[in-house]
């Protein structure tokens, strides 16, 4: 049975001890990055503490273009659980070695230890996301990606402010020995629960390891570009990076340097930030249903657009404060808004990223998942660096303000938006499916794992509104390519995500014989290139809410190209704002909300047994007495 929520997972030792182990490693090296800048910072002059910090921030990020590709082929040849107990037996060690070197305050043996701490970070970034779906459920992928994320968020901040608070003790004498006692202590506990992870067998036992970066890098790259959806879900997860490195690397400068504020105001305005991950990332299971709801990441990215403009207006009038204290800035104009829309990007930022990574685990072939997702660490680490070249250029080069430069990441956020959603249509297609679902409709489900998951195969449906299309399009995880009637096809904002989603026109031989061939062997070739399509039968949409005859042009599909046929059946939509029923469709108001429509599809026919007459009895039994 499925977890019926994502904290289930919790008790679940298919996830828990992956979960401790995964935030015990984030924190431990946030603890000591955020210790080792601070004590640059007091130790070094301004200038000199500048470079050192720069560089640090580049040698923990060098290891992920490095190492990365080598980290996916070994997660793919070798089992993960085994792979991750020889990483945390190596952090055990560096753990030692940062010991050493922040008690005997050698800044050189200390960027040494970060570089080992990113090399470590960089081995065990395939193996977090590539083992989740060897270990779990399809329904639970949605949940425990959504724990992963909110638990490395959490991490960060936590390390950081563990770090920062212990380094400050280093003054005062022993700050530096109880961060080295914490690394070891929380390596060692992260080494013990690793143990307890099940076996992940290797998908790709017999890969041969290419030691170049470039090369391995360009081949998997190659592979992905030929699925869009997956290239263009990497992008996306980069461009969310981009956004956190921003975020996160200007609000502690907006609180000090602009608020004139002190580090309790830093640490509430990162936690605002990082609480905003974690609820969106929690949020993410329950609006979707612990499906992988593609819907969310329109939402998510609309949100971010609008949170960083609202943050850069409400943060362009805050005046800084006259009084240094968290009471001070909490009773100042505009500083309650500013937490709230801080923590509404942060909210907008876990719905836009758990659908993304989930979506690569579950299409990713397994051969190939683990090196796709060092591929996307990679992308990571380049927009991260990307991040901070645009910081300079606005803040340094171009004398932008903070807010100012908020805007200016927030209006990049719409465009990038704009054009990976243009390339895969399928990102609008399932928002307005989520929409329908969340405001008109409530849509169940039945039969259909039936659906073949690869190769080609037609789904024949009733056609019940305008809105059949995206309703089977959001229940079939599976991309659809819809032979649909011209008419509908044209309507305006549809005919954008029909067309790039590949979409076949069609109306009779009487009105036009040429786009009638043309069809025809447009859908041949597609069954040739083993698409999924989908055909309504009847021709047009019910005027009456019975099913009208099936047309032979199924038949004559099946002639030249017999594949399979998924008799399916759409039950509740007559009587809809987008049925016929009581006049055309659109003309009268909506009477009625969050109703329930059931998508049913049943057992695959052969291509022999799918005659129309037959083929209209069978969908006609899946619909049932429900119109």
């Amino acid at each position: 049975m499925a977890h019926k929520n994502q904290f289930q997972l919790l008790a679940s030792r298919r996830f828990l001890p992956f979960f401790l182990t995964q935030f015990l490693g984030a924190f431990n090296d946030n603890v000591f990055k955020s210790a080792l800048m601070v004590m640059i910072a007091f130790r070094l002059a301004a200038d000199q503490a500048n470079a050192l910090n720069n560089l640090a921030a580049g040698l923990f990020i060098l290891p992920f273009f490095l190492f990365s590709a080598t980290a996916g082929q070994l997660a793919d040849k070798y089992d993960k659980a085994f792979l991750i107990r020889r990483i945390k037996l190596a952090e055990i060690g560096i753990s030692l070695v940062g010991v050493v070197a922040l008690i005997s305050g050698s800044n050189t043996l200390c960027l040494a230890v970060l570089f080992l701490l990113g090399v470590q970070s960089a081995f065990f970034g395939p193996i977090k996301y590539a083992i989740l779906p060897q270990h779990l459920r399809k329904t639970e992928l949605v949940g425990g990606n959504a724990l992963v994320e909110m638990a490395t968020f959490v991490a960060i901040l936590g390390g950081t402010i563990v770090g920062t608070i212990l380094s400050g003790a280093s003054d005062s004498g022993g700050g530096s020995e109880w961060i080295g006692g914490l690394i070891i202590a929380i390596a060692i506990v992260g080494y013990l629960v690793c143990r307890v992870i099940p076996d992940a067998a290797p998908p790709v036992p017999d890969l041969k390891i290419d030691l170049n970066p470039v090369r391995q890098t360009a081949h998997v790259l190659r592979e992905v570009a030929k699925t869009p959806a997956i290239f263009y879900a990497i992008v996306g997860i980069s461009w969310f990076w981009l956004l956190g490195a921003a975020y996160l690397t200007q609000i502690p400068s907006f609180g000090k340097n602009v608020l004139g504020g002190d580090e309790p105001l830093v640490a509430l305005l990162l936690c605002s930030f990082t609480i905003g991950v974690a609820i969106g990332s929690l949020l993410c299971e329950r609006l979707s249903g612990g499906r992988i709801e593609l819907g969310l990441v329109p939402l998510g990215a609309a949100g971010l657009t609008y949170g960083g403009i609202a943050l850069s207006v409400i943060g362009g009038n805050l005046a800084p404060l006259e009084e240094v204290s968290l009471a001070a800035f909490w009773g100042s104009p505009g500083a309650q808004m500013f937490l709230f829309h801080l923590a509404l990007i942060g909210v907008f930022g876990g719905l836009y990223i758990v659908p993304l990574y989930a979506m690569i685990q579950e299409r990713t072939a397994k051969a190939l998942r683990a090196r796709v997702i060092a591929v996307t660490n990679i992308m990571n680490s380049l927009f991260m660096v990307v991040s901070a070249v645009l910081g300079i250029v606005f803040l340094s080069l171009l004398d932008f303000s903070i807010p100012q430069f908020f805007m200016v990441i927030a209006l990049m956020n719409a465009a990038v938006a704009i054009f990976v959603f243009s390339k895969v249509p399928e990102f609008a297609m399932r928002l307005l499916v989520w929409l329908l679902s969340h405001t008109m409709y409530r849509v169940r489900h039945e039969g259909l794992e039936q659906i073949p998951a690869e190769g080609p195969a037609i789904i024949a449906c009733n056609h019940v509104s305008y809105v059949d299309a995206l309703l089977l399009a959001g229940a079939v995880r599976r991309p659809i390519r819809f032979i649909m009637y011209k008419p509908i096809y044209e309507i305006p904002v549809l005919h954008f995500i029909f067309r790039t989603g590949r979409a076949i026109p069609i109306c009779s031989r009487q009105k036009d014989p040429e786009g009638y061939a043309r069809a025809f062997e447009e859908i041949e070739q597609g069954l040739k290139d083993g698409d999924l399509l989908c055909i309504f039968p009847e021709g047009q949409l019910t005027k009456d809410g019975e099913m009208q005859p099936f047309k032979a042009g199924i038949e004559k599909i099946l002639q030249k190209t017999p594949v399979p046929v998924i008799p399916m059946a759409l039950r509740g939509l007559w009587g809809s704002f987008f049925s016929h029923k009581d006049g055309h469709a659109f003309t009268t108001w909506p009477k009625r909300f969050w109703s329930s429509v059931s998508v049913v599809a049943g057992k695959p026919l052969d291509a022999d047994t799918a005659k129309s007459d037959h083929l209209h009895q069978v969908v006609l039994g899946l619909r049932g007495e429900r119109l």
